[in-house]
């Protein structure tokens, strides 16, 4: 989708690689259609939920701030696609610290 702005056309959506560079439409497409490029990490918890942290490489940011293009996920297993918390970073490093957190969070409150 393009944007016409002042008679010059911009991509409404930012795409950006794992570092952080922004890429073309065709490159983050190539790059989203690689599962091992887009899985950052997963964890499967004792009580079965499954925590999934990957690379989305679209802009999630809807405010000013630095843009989103990580998300850590979890659901209630691996196969099931209903999902019980999320947040998004802006960096792998984030994206990391985040999964960890959140596997903490679901470990010691099943349910917060």
């Amino acid at each position: 989708l393009l944007l016409s702005r002042n008679g010059v056309e911009e991509e409404m959506i930012d795409y950006y690689d794992r570092q952080g560079n922004r890429i073309s439409m065709q490159e983050w497409a190539k790059k989203f259609n690689d599962r091992i490029y887009q899985r950052v990490t997963e964890t499967t918890l004792s009580d079965g939920k499954w925590v999934s942290t990957i690379w989305l490489g679209l802009n999630h940011q809807w405010r000013d701030g630095p843009p989103l293009i990580f998300e850590t996920m979890v659901f209630p297993s691996k196969g099931n696609s209903t999902d019980l918390d999320c947040d998004r970073y802006s960096s792998e490093e984030e994206a990391l610290a985040g999964h960890k957190a959140m596997v903490e969070k679901w470990q010691k409150e099943p349910n917060p």
